[in-house]
């Protein structure tokens, strides 16, 4: 079933003008406020956080050694 969604000038400037309009659009998310409370920006990791290495994944069928 297709419903129609009503978009803001933002959100559809972002569907139809590319890369810079998204990254606009994403930015200014970054400072709305979730009705829970704090903005993405609020949020922040704890100092003794590190970021997790990317690995790659294999998909299909396990070998056995």
């Amino acid at each position: 079933m297709a419903v129609s969604i009503p978009l803001t000038e933002d959100e559809q400037a972002a569907l139809t003008h590319g890369q810079t309009a998204i990254d606009r659009f994403l930015g200014g998310l970054a400072d709305t406020p979730p009705p829970a409370g704090p903005t993405p920006r609020q949020i922040t990791a704890p100092g003794t956080a590190q970021l997790l290495p990317v690995i790659g994944v294999r998909q299909g069928k396990a070998t056995r050694a």
